[in-house]
């Protein structure tokens, strides 16, 4: 099995790394979370192995990106935060499972192996969700209004499927840059905006419609029900 790994600390990476070999898996491991998204958009891994606090871009950033991106790769955080709220709220994100650490080999060896045969054993399509008057069908990463397509660029999905996953939550620039760009937040904020004016026009969210994609001055973007 392929596994990407972001870890920062580099003796606990290596200890894992040795785990994993030994059990015949290939690991690729980063120190970064950009190094890790730029892999991710180079390479087909099996599983992500991912910690929480790393530089650039926080290992919830790269999950948060692989999910917009439509990717059904199993992910599995591997943090020292063991907080009931930071364990639900990755949960909810989208991980597959939560370990914390220090953590036992052979615990980590086998959450790996079953998370790995549950999830390829099992490979149900997402769930089409109606938004008011849009439909989303996340499997296919399309958007429909009265039954038809609307024709969006690929950073116009990646940032609808943003906000429609975080409806009322505030989303900074910094954040949207980084997870839907892949970069750290040095693009000029015009191409962010162009991009949400955009978005905001063809979806048609607008009070009128019932929603409201709305700018925070200095801060960011909320989609909202109006």
């Amino acid at each position: 099995m392929k596994i990407v790994f972001l870890e920062d600390d580099t003796a606990f990476a290596n200890e894992i790394i040795a785990l994993l070999e030994a059990a015949g898996h290939d690991v690729a491991h980063y120190l970064s979370g950009r190094e890790c998204l730029r892999a991710l958009g180079e390479f087909q891994y099996d599983l992500a192995l991912l910690d929480w606090l790393v530089p650039d871009v926080t290992g919830a950033e790269v999950l948060e990106s692989l999910k917009i991106k439509g990717s059904t790769m199993p992910v599995i955080f591997l943090t020292g935060r063991d907080a009931e709220e930071d364990v639900v709220a990755i949960m909810n994100a989208g991980a597959d499972d939560y370990i914390v650490k220090p953590t036992g080999a052979s615990v980590l060896m086998a959450r790996i192996n079953a998370l790995y045969r549950r999830v390829h054993s099992n490979q149900n399509d997402l769930a089409i969700k109606v938004f008011g008057h849009i439909t989303i069908d996340f499997s296919k990463r399309q958007f429909s209004i009265k039954d038809e397509l609307v024709k969006l660029t690929e950073k116009e999905i990646e940032l609808a499927l943003c906000f429609f996953s975080q409806v009322g939550v505030l989303l900074s620039r910094s954040h949207l840059t980084k997870v839907v760009w892949r970069t750290t937040p040095d693009i000029d904020t015009r191409t962010l905006d162009v991009h949400v004016s955009h978005l905001r026009n063809k979806l048609k969210l607008m009070p009128e419609y019932g929603w409201r994609l709305s700018s925070v001055y200095h801060q960011g973007y909320r989609l909202e029900a109006a």
